[in-house]
């Protein structure tokens, strides 16, 4: 088969057999020798496809010993059974890429069968599910009121998919985004979410590239904010005078963190 063919010549590094809804079992037996026995192969995707049944299982197997390190399973119904069948990645040494967006997870079984990956999985750095996340979240009319994601590789695109969620969210309250490279240009696709949200409390910013600047206006429109963390990010002098002006106005920010400015700009 082709794949036989691409193991045989070990003449590929990316595979994308997406779309391909029609394989059987001995294709995906043959995708599984590939997987476990390719030491070009880095990327893998199986996108719009159903893993569930033998495809989750013959790819759980071949994943324990391969040497993928970027992995995209968009849509591929993976929840429930599917995604705890995938637990193998949890032994793996060499996935550092894992994209799982548009598999429609449940907010609590999933959540643990990837909290418990991530337990055991110190190598996979690139975690993308927000949309899935960010979906859950605005369906909501009671449930999570503090929601983490620092250090998570988040960025502008799911700071996308989470300013569609805010103007909705009615209880979430606590939101830390710290360690994450978002830049002044991520604050600014979710600064009109985060005004129109009525429940959000607590924002945290830290170390996350951006000035103070971009915020000033969300301080000002904001009525239920109380505490801010913009520490560890480039504030300087024009940011800091933003801010100032700012704070005249608003009156629920009680908790403001951010850190002093370079001798040389004082």
């Amino acid at each position: 088969s082709l794949l036989d063919m691409i193991l045989y010549y070990e003449s590929t590094t990316y595979l994308d057999i997406s779309d391909n809804a029609s394989m059987g079992t001995s294709a995906w037996r043959a995708l599984a020798h590939l997987i476990k026995q390719s030491v070009r192969l880095s990327r893998l995707d199986v996108c719009n496809v159903s893993l569930v049944d033998y495809p989750a299982r013959s790819l759980s197997k071949a994943l324990l010993t391969s040497r993928l390190s970027v992995l995209h399973l968009h849509n591929g119904q993976l929840s429930g059974t599917p995604l705890f069948t995938l637990g193998a990645l949890k032994h793996n040494r060499a996935l550092q890429e894992l994209h799982l967006t548009n598999n429609l997870l449940n907010s609590y079984q999933d959540s643990m069968q990837l909290g418990d990956l991530l337990r055991f999985n110190t190598t996979i750095h690139t975690l993308e599910l927000l949309e899935e996340l960010c979906d859950g979240l605005s369906r909501q009319a009671e449930g999570l009121k503090v929601l983490k994601l620092r250090n998570n590789n988040v960025t502008k695109s799911g700071m996308e998919h989470l300013a569609k969620a805010l103007p909705v969210l009615k209880v979430l309250q606590v939101l830390d985004l710290g360690e994450n490279s978002l830049g002044n240009e991520a604050i600014q696709v979710i600064r009109e979410p985060l005004i129109a949200n009525n429940t959000l409390k607590q924002l945290g910013l830290a170390q996350t590239n951006i000035t103070a600047v971009a915020l000033a206006e969300f301080i000002v429109e904001s009525r239920q904010i109380h505490k801010l963390d913009l520490s560890q990010n480039p504030v300087r002098l024009g940011g800091l005078m933003a801010l100032s002006l700012s704070l005249r106005i608003n009156r629920s920010l009680a908790f403001l963190d951010v850190n002093p400015v370079p001798p040389e700009e004082q």
